[in-house]
C-alpha cells in the first residue's frame, strides 16, 4: 500500500545528488511548500559536487572542499539518507539501500526520481582499470595533484635518466572539455614546479591524445583551433585520431606502436550512466534510461528520471538526446521538479526543452575560451566570462565566496605546490572512487 492510499504523507525520493538530484530536490521544496510532501535525497555522499571545477582542484588553484555544496546546508528541508541504491522494485515501490557501514535498508516512494548521474566509460583496454585514473571525483582531482607534484620531486632525485623523464610525462587521454581543462591546469601547476625548482619547464612533457580529429568539437572549429593553437604554444604535444592500446605501471602504448614512458595517465574520454540504470529491466539508449519528453518512465508513470542517466529527448533536434552536460543536469532538475508535482496535482506538466546557453572553457593562466548564446570569445575576456559564470552557478553563498577569494588569491600569488597526500592509490581508483569497473 502506498502512503497516498494510506492517507499519509507522500514521499518523494531523489536517487543521487548531483546537479539535477539537487536542482529537483531543491525545487520541489519550493513548489511542495505547505503540503504535506516528504522529499528524501538518497545518495552515497553529503554534498553536490560542482564538477566543472575539478580541473582546478587539479591544477591547486582550489580547495576540494569549494566545490563540494553540503547538502544538509542547501537543502535543510530535505532528508538525507547517505547510502547507495543498489537495486530498484518497481512493483512494490521500494529501494534497496546499503549504507557506508555496510547496512541495508529498503525505503519505499510514492515518486521517485532516479539521477544517479555518471561514472568514466571505459575499454577493455589492458591495464586501463588499474593504471589510470578518471576526473569525476575529488579524489580523482586531488590524486592528480599530489601525483604530478610527487612525481617531480622524485625525479630530481633519480640517478636513471629515463626513470626520470618517465616521471615527468603525463599522458591524458581525451581532448574534450574536461581533458583540455585537466590538460591546460596541470600544465600550469607543472610550469609553477619547474620555475620553483630551477627546471626548464620544457623538460615536463604533456601528451594529450584523442580518437577524434579536432579538439574540442564543442566549442566549434573557429574556438577548436584557438584551442589547439593555445594548447601547443604551452609545450602541450597534441595527437589526434591516437588513442591507447595498453598501459602499464610505467608506460603506455599508443595505437601506432609507439610506447611512452610515463607514471601519469589521465582518462577523460566521455561518461556512461551510473550502474544503477543497468540494473532496472527498463529500456535504455546509449546506455541511459529512456525516458519520454516530460522526463517520466514510459509504463511507470510515478518513476522519473534525469541528468547523465537519462537519455531525454531532444525536442530541438528530433531523433537525438541531450548531451550529459551539467547545463541540461540543472534545467532537467527543475523540469523534473515540476512534472513530479504536477503528477500530484500541483501545476501542468510540460515537456523538457532548452536553448543552449554554450559552453565555457578554462585553459589555465590568462586564457579560456567560450560560446555565450553562439558569442565566440577567447583569451582574458572570456577569462573573465567564464569565471564569472562559475561563481554565478555555484548554488551556494559559503561556496561562492571560497572560490572567489581563490580566484583573487590566483590573481596576487603564484599558486601553491602542496602535495598532502589525503589520497591514496587505491583510493583514487575507477572501483573505488566512481564505483565502476571495466565496461566495454
Amino acid at each position: 500500500m502506498t502512503h497516498e492510499a494510506a492517507g499519509q504523507s507522500t514521499r518523494i525520493v531523489v536517487v543521487g545528488s548531483g546537479f539535477a538530484g539537487f536542482e529537483c530536490a531543491r525545487a520541489l521544496t519550493r513548489r511542495l511548500a505547505g503540503t504535506d510532501a516528504r522529499i528524501t535525497m538518497i545518495s552515497p555522499h553529503d554534498y553536490m559536487l560542482y564538477t566543472p571545477l575539478l580541473p582546478e582542484v587539479a591544477g591547486g588553484i582550489l580547495d576540494a572542499r569549494f566545490v563540494t555544496v553540503p547538502l544538509s546546508e542547501a537543502l535543510p528541508n530535505v532528508e538525507l539518507v547517505k547510502g547507495r541504491v543498489d537495486s530498484v522494485d518497481l512493483d512494490s515501490r521500494t529501494l534497496h539501500v546499503t549504507d557506508c557501514e555496510q547496512g541495508v535498508e529498503n525505503v519505499s516512494w510514492d515518486r521517485v526520481v532516479l539521477t544517479p548521474g555518471s561514472v568514466t566509460r571505459l575499454f577493455d583496454i589492458p591495464g586501463l582499470a588499474e593504471h589510470a585514473r578518471g576526473l569525476k571525483t575529488p579524489a580523482e582531482a586531488l590524486f592528480f595533484r599530489d601525483q604530478l607534484l610527487t612525481q617531480l620531486e622524485l625525479a630530481e632525485r633519480d640517478t636513471d635518466p629515463l626513470v626520470a623523464r618517465a616521471r615527468r610525462t603525463v599522458v591524458v587521454v581525451g581532448a574534450s572539455y574536461a581533458g583540455t581543462e585537466l590538460t591546460a591546469q596541470l600544465r600550469a601547476l607543472a610550469d609553477e614546479a619547474a620555475s620553483r625548482r630551477g627546471l626548464d619547464p620544457k623538460e615536463v612533457r604533456f601528451l594529450l591524445l584523442d580518437a577524434a580529429d579536432t579538439v574540442m568539437p564543442e566549442v566549434g572549429e573557429k574556438l577548436g583551433r584557438k584551442v589547439l593553437e593555445v594548447l601547443r604554444s604551452r609545450g602541450i604535444d597534441v595527437r589526434l585520431e591516437t588513442t591507447l592500446t595498453e598501459l602499464g605501471p610505467d608506460h603506455v602504448t599508443l595505437d601506432d606502436g609507439t610506447v611512452v614512458p610515463t607514471r601519469t595517465v589521465a582518462w577523460v574520454t566521455g561518461v556512461t550512466a551510473g550502474p544503477l540504470i543497468d540494473t532496472l529491466g527498463l529500456p535504455t539508449e546509449k546506455g541511459r534510461l529512456t525516458v519520454r519528453p516530460d522526463l517520466s518512465v514510459e509504463g511507470h508513470p510515478d518513476v522519473f528520471a534525469g541528468g547523465d542517466a537519462a537519455a531525454v529527448p531532444d525536442l530541438r533536434n528530433s531523433g537525438s538526446i541531450t548531451p550529459p552536460t551539467a547545463q541540461h543536469a540543472v534545467r532537467q532538475g527543475r523540469a523534473l521538479a515540476r512534472n513530479v508535482a504536477a503528477s500530484l496535482g500541483i501545476g501542468d506538466a510540460k515537456p523538457y526543452t532548452h536553448r543552449d546557453m554554450g559552453l565555457v572553457v578554462d585553459l589555465g593562466p590568462g586564457f579560456a575560451v567560450a560560446n555565450p548564446l553562439n558569442i565566440q570569445l577567447s583569451g582574458f575576456l572570456a577569462k573573465v566570462v567564464t569565471r564569472a559564470y562559475h561563481l554565478y552557478a555555484m548554488p551556494n553563498a559559503a561556496n561562492r565566496w571560497a572560490v572567489a577569494l581563490a580566484y583573487l588569491t590566483d590573481l596576487l600569488f603564484p599558486r601553491p605546490l602542496v602535495s598532502i597526500g589525503l589520497v591514496t592509490d587505491e583510493e583514487s581508483r575507477f572501483a573505488a572512487s566512481e564505483g565502476v569497473g571495466a565496461q566495454t
